[in-house]
């Protein structure tokens, strides 16, 4: 069964207020159609969790420009200065995480873990208000896993199926975040025929996406 559908029918499943994770580092691996179409349908108080803001006009940065974003979870915003700028003036609530605590976060969300446990941030502001645990005499963090009501996936290649293939470093992000979603929309470069992609190239099954975007569409 095909769940290929138009870009703006899929982003008008995404109410306001909803928490969203997008893949991609720095723009690259993220799915900039989806993400036109949340600015385009003037999408508001959006929680945004990714690995960073990219750059204004680019990528996630488009979204923090039209001011759609009222929560960000995510690791890096040093190369955005209007996120920078909307957190300053409380315009945005920004929760930052160690780049590998945010995947494991995501990870341990999407495979039903009740947390990570990490020694990264233990001593720091990071560790303000989270339980510490020790473990043969050596501190670590509980760190609470990440879901979102919706994830927002790229892929180099898709069947009909959703069966989703990845291009290099396309696949930081995206293949857990594909497990974190609640409601999983993927774009892809390229869609093709059920069998086209060989199952050992499959990073992201079929069953976990319920609606596919064609990128060439």
């Amino acid at each position: 069964m095909s769940k290929l559908c138009s870009c703006s029918c899929a982003v008008e499943s995404i109410d306001d207020g909803s928490s969203v994770m997008i893949g991609g580092f720095m723009g690259g691996g993220s799915p900039h159609r989806l993400i036109d179409e949340l600015v385009r349908q003037g999408k508001k108080d959006l929680t945004i969790i990714a690995n960073d803001t990219a750059r204004p006009g680019i990528g996630i940065g488009k979204l923090i420009d039209a001011g759609a974003v009222k929560r960000l979870i995510a690791s890096h915003i040093g190369l955005n200065p209007e996120t920078q700028k909307r957190m300053i003036a409380n315009e945005i609530e920004v929760e930052l995480v160690p780049q590998g605590t945010l995947a494991e976060r995501i990870r341990a969300g999407g495979t039903g873990l009740g947390g990570v446990l990490t020694a990264t941030g233990v001593g720091t502001v990071v560790a303000e208000g989270k339980q510490t645990v020790e473990i043969e005499g050596e501190d670590y963090l509980v760190e609470t896993p990440l879901k979102a009501d919706f994830a927002l996936i790229h892929a180099l290649r898709s069947d009909m199926f959703g069966n989703l293939q990845y291009l290099l470093t396309s696949r930081n992000f995206n293949p857990s975040m594909a497990l974190a979603g609640e409601t999983v929309i993927a774009e892809a470069s390229e869609v093709v025929p059920v069998g086209m992609i060989p199952p050992d190239h499959v990073e992201t099954v079929g069953v976990l996406v319920d609606h596919l975007v064609s990128w060439e569409a």
